[in-house]
C-alpha cells in the first residue's frame, strides 16, 4: 500500500524538495501541501494522508497547534516534525502534541523515507538524549497514571526512555518480545500515550526517568 504524505511548511522550496525526494521513492506518495498551520486541517481531511510533516515554526498557525488539531482527528494521521534545529523546545512541545517523533531539514534523503515509513507503521522515531536534553530544561510536573505502573512496566518505560526497542528490552529483561509487547501496551494504557514517545516525555515531565 502506498504511504501518503501532507507537507506543511511554510518555505515552498523546502516544500518542493520533500515533494521530489517522497514521490521519487516506491511505496510513497506527497498528496498534498501546506504553508501554514491553520491550512493543514482542511487538507488532512480531505486527502486523509497517512504521515503529515510538520514544520514547527510557521506564521500564522504554528506545528505545535496544528499537531494539537490533527491527533484530535478521529482518524488521525501520524506526525513527523521536520525542523531545522534539534535542541528547539517547540519541539519538545510539538512531541508533547502528539507528534510521533522529528527529523531535521538537514537529513539524508533515506533517513527522511526510513522516518516516514517507520511513524507510518506506527512506531515513534525516538532520540534519547535529544529528548533528554530537552527535558532537562522544564520543570518537574504531575502525570497522571505514572503511579499505577507495575514494578515491570516501571523497567520497561525506564528502558523505552534509553531508545531500546522491544527485542533490546527483551534481552535487557530476559523476557519474551511478546511480553515485552505486552508491558509496553500497558504502559501506554495507563499514561494515555498515543506512542513510545509520549510515553517517553511522560516519564522525565513526571521525574520517573531523570534526564540528568
Amino acid at each position: 500500500m502506498t504511504i501518503r504524505v501532507v507537507i506543511a511548511d511554510d518555505e515552498a522550496l523546502i516544500r518542493t524538495g520533500l515533494r521530489v525526494i517522497i514521490d521519487s521513492e516506491p511505496g510513497l506518495s506527497v498528496v498534498g501541501e501546506a504553508a501554514d498551520g491553520a491550512a493543514v486541517l482542511p487538507v488532512v481531511r480531505r486527502e486523509r494522508p497517512d504521515v503529515v510533516l510538520m514544520d514547527v515554526r510557521m506564521p500564522a498557525v504554528d506545528g505545535i497547534q496544528a499537531t494539537h488539531r490533527l491527533v484530535a482527528l478521529e482518524e488521525a494521521p501520524k506526525v513527523l516534525v521536520v525542523t531545522t534545529f534539534e535542541n528547539d523546545d517547540h519541539v519538545y512541545d510539538a512531541l508533547r502534541a502528539g507528534a510521533s517523533g522529528f527529523l531535521l531539514k538537514r537529513a539524508r534523503p533515506d533517513e527522511l523515507v526510513r522516518a516516514i515509513k517507520l511513524v507510518a507503521s506506527g512506531e515513534s522515531l525516538l532520540f534519547p538524549a535529544a529528548i533528554r536534553a530537552l527535558a532537562g530544561r522544564r520543570p518537574v510536573a504531575a502525570v497522571p497514571g505514572i503511579g499505577r505502573l507495575t514494578g515491570r512496566e516501571g523497567d520497561v518505560l525506564r528502558l523505552m526512555a534509553r531508545g531500546l526497542s522491544n527485542s533490546e528490552i527483551a534481552a535487557e529483561l530476559t523476557v519474551s518480545p511478546e511480553t515485552v509487547k505486552t508491558h509496553v501496551g500497558n504502559v501506554l494504557t495507563k499514561l494515555d500515550a498515543r506512542d513510545r514517545t509520549q510515553a517517553v516525555i511522560a516519564a522525565y515531565e513526571s521525574g520517573f526517568v531523570s534526564p540528568r
